[in-house]
């Protein structure tokens, strides 16, 4: 099995701590900001940061859904890490500084691929369509802080 690696980053026009607390809020902005791709969204526990257990299904193409329940750490004040208990998926959200009143926001999505050809396949497209997911999900949050 081979690590399949996705990354997606956007800029936003706000304060890296708006935008941080608008990504930690999994109780209200995370999912209102999440695109068709996910469904079943429903807090479990906590709702803000760390400690928070969040659950979605996300089809990441017509045949491939993933049930997904995420325990949220934040190893540092810039990174949220969303570990998946179903699988070895793990979202690790940044939100830096990017000029004055701006945030660089990166996903990285990480997981243990399938072996084979499969596993070349899944590492070679995998990535460029979770990237699309994960662009519009940015574009989403991006617009919901914008328009505060």
């Amino acid at each position: 099995m081979a690590l399949v690696e996705a990354t997606t980053e956007r800029i936003v026009d706000a304060e890296p701590e708006r935008v941080y607390g608008a990504l930690a809020d999994y109780a209200g902005t995370r999912g209102r900001v999440l695109p068709e791709q996910f469904s079943e969204y429903e807090v479990r526990e906590g709702g803000h940061g760390a400690g928070t257990v969040v659950h979605w299904k996300l089809q990441a193409t017509s045949k491939r859904i993933r049930d997904c329940l995420f325990d949220v750490s934040a190893p540092a004040a810039d990174t949220l890490v969303e570990t998946d208990r179903n699988s070895t998926l793990v979202n690790t959200w940044t939100v830096t500084p990017s000029g004055e009143g701006r945030s660089k926001v990166v996903v990285v999505t990480t997981w243990q691929g399938a072996s084979g050809v499969g596993g070349f396949f899944e590492c070679t497209f995998a990535p460029k369509g979770l990237g699309r997911i994960y662009d519009a999900l940015l574009a989403s949050l991006a617009a919901d802080i914008e328009k505060k």
